[in-house]
């Protein structure tokens, strides 16, 4: 199933000539600074990777490709690649406008033609794209709670690449690693997406698949968006090229990808696939649950195993690009060597050794031994560097709960306790200080309450990246914003939320400052718990009753739990 992967594909970029004189026309236009996800996807249109998209869907298009998998002309193409906006700034626009589309620092990357504009049914898109509108998914979560409520469709003219600072000689554009391969004549090649480092396994795994593909090989990591909580980014890159060495020179390349994935197992295999088929690749390995998000809310895997090969197989002629089956490989002591687990006869007699990712992640966090037979010792060195053990790790403490639960005063408990214990500074973002110093401007709307939370959410981040713990105490009625700050937070560090939860009696019994009695007689607008809702939380890591218990006790409890998680020791 040969094809010619090595031609040139289209771009959407205007000549050098023509984008310095449609930069200056574009400063006129109306302009959208894009997103994180919406610059990957704006990169991977122009420069082909997106191919055959000439611009964001229209809905006709996203309709084919919501409800069949299919654009409007009958492509194969699974996912939805809108410019999602706001009601205000959609309602700016008419049909037909050309609009200038703006990185976060202000420079002009494309201008768009906007053919449509609708609201699409996002619940649909989440039941057909991702297999359920279940926002423990996190593009099902971001769909609902972070993406803009309109869509945009139409087609793009590139003016210039997204700029990126880091790794510039690793990343290549399709059309730049299809003059690799026709350089150094590769007419087979088996590209392996990861979004992890590479450990012994993987290696042993893509040296299987080169060698069953004939075919040289292109390890391919996503370094755009993937799932919260993933190693950022810079960690696996230097994981990945302190293993490149490993590789036989000759028949291996890497090249990263700065695509935004979705985590929509079979749909993104398959879209996995047509990418890299434009980047030039013949084959493409496909995982055991590939781009799987993990659990949905009922604690059961989004999808099947191999629902994702399964999907890709009965597409992969039209596609133009074959499958390699992902092998589950396992260390075999007795022979000191990875074998594919339903490879191996004498299962009986031999002793199978393997780590998942959820023990790697304990052992790093604890500071436990990695063996040798498992991973390489520069990438353990370089996971330890980024992820020391959680005893020297910044973390965030997030008390919730409703105005005169006690909140702020355990938090202030807790924070002298920790720091009489020393080693890390200690931070408290109490509500009231926070309105003082960052947010006096903003009132008690939902939306600006939401922003309150969010700010404190990217201060308490930037202290745990930094080594420090964030002890926060705001009332954070809300379970989707309180979500978004995990992310943010655990990105760097542990998340630990503890739930105030004295009762809404007993904070009116204690309101010294007479909030409740002026928001019983209307007097307060919008106030938690009388007039406008808090969302319990479902899954604090520790739920705290403040009734007939003093605060040192509870401040001692929240102490405890830290040590349970490794984060204080002793």
């Amino acid at each position: 199933m040969m094809h010619n992967n090595l031609a040139p594909i289209s771009e959407l970029y205007v000549s050098y000539d023509s984008a310095q004189k449609l930069k200056v026309e574009a400063g006129n236009l109306v302009s959208l600074d894009l997103t994180p996800r919406q610059i990957c996807d704006l990169e991977l249109l122009m420069n082909g990777g997106f191919n055959p998209l000439k611009g964001f869907l229209t809905e006709e298009d996203y309709d084919g490709v919501v409800e069949n998998m299919r654009l409007a002309d009958g492509s194969l193409w699974p996912m939805p690649i809108n410019l999602d906006v706001s009601e205000a700034f959609a309602e700016k626009l008419e049909l037909g406008q050309d609009i200038a589309l703006r990185d976060q620092e202000g420079v002009i990357l494309a201008t768009m033609t906007v053919t449509d504009r609708w609201t699409p049914n996002k619940s649909r898109e989440a039941e057909k794209v991702f297999g359920a509108d279940d926002e423990a998914h996190p593009a099902v979560n971001y769909l609902h709670n972070q993406a803009g409520k309109i869509y945009l469709g139409g087609p793009v003219t590139g003016i210039q690449q997204p700029v990126h600072y880091d790794f510039r000689g690793r990343r290549d554009t399709p059309n730049e690693l299809r003059a690799y391969f026709r350089k150094l004549g590769w007419r087979r090649v088996v590209a392996f997406q990861t979004r992890n480092p590479l450990h012994r396994a993987h290696q042993e795994l893509t040296f299987r698949a080169a060698r069953e593909a004939q075919a040289n090989l292109l390890i391919h990591p996503v370094v755009g968006l993937t799932k919260p909580g993933d190693v950022d980014h810079f960690t696996r890159v230097r994981c990945y090229e302190a293993v490149l060495d490993k590789y036989p020179a000759a028949t291996t390349s890497m090249s990263l990808l700065n695509l935004a994935m979705r985590m929509a197992g079979p749909r993104e295999a398959v879209w996995h696939g047509l990418i890299r088929k434009n980047h030039g690749c013949t084959h493409f390995i496909v995982g055991r649950d590939h781009a799987g998000p993990g659990k949905n809310s009922a604690g059961e895997d989004f999808y099947g195993p191999y629902d994702a090969q399964d999907l890709f197989r009965e597409h992969q002629e039209e596609m133009g690009i074959e499958m390699v089956d992902f092998k589950h490989m396992v260390w075999v002591q007795e022979r000191a060597q990875y074998e594919a687990m339903d490879e191996i006869e004498d299962k009986d007699d031999v002793t199978i050794l393997n780590i998942s990712g959820t023990e790697l992640r304990r052992r790093l966090q604890e500071g436990l031994e990695i063996p040798e037979w498992f991973s390489f010792p520069e990438v353990v060195k370089e996971l330890r560097r980024t992820k020391p053990p959680r005893s020297q790790q910044g973390f965030t403490v997030f008390f919730t709960g409703f105005s005169g639960s006690g909140k702020s005063t355990i938090a202030n408990a807790l924070m002298v306790k920790l720091m009489e214990m020393g080693g890390r500074p200690v931070t408290l973002l109490d509500g009231d200080i926070v309105r003082k110093n960052l947010s006096s401007e903003l009132g008690f709307s939902k939306e600006h309450r939401d922003l309150n939370i969010r700010r404190i959410g990217y201060v308490a981040s930037e202290i745990t990246k930094n080594g420090g713990i964030a002890i926060c105490a705001p009332i954070a009625p809300y379970a989707t914003t309180r979500r978004a700050v995990r992310e943010d937070v655990e990105s760097f560090g542990a998340f630990v939320e503890v739930h105030v939860a004295t009762s809404i009696e007993e904070c009116e019994r204690r309101d010294r400052k007479g909030l409740y009695k002026l928001a019983r007689e209307g007097k307060i607008k919008e106030f938690t718990g009388i007039s406008d809702p808090y969302d319990v939380p479902q899954n604090a890591e520790l739920v705290l009753e403040t009734e007939n218990v003093d605060v040192d006790n509870c401040a001692h409890q929240v102490l405890l739990k830290l040590e349970n998680m490794g984060l204080i020791t002793g």
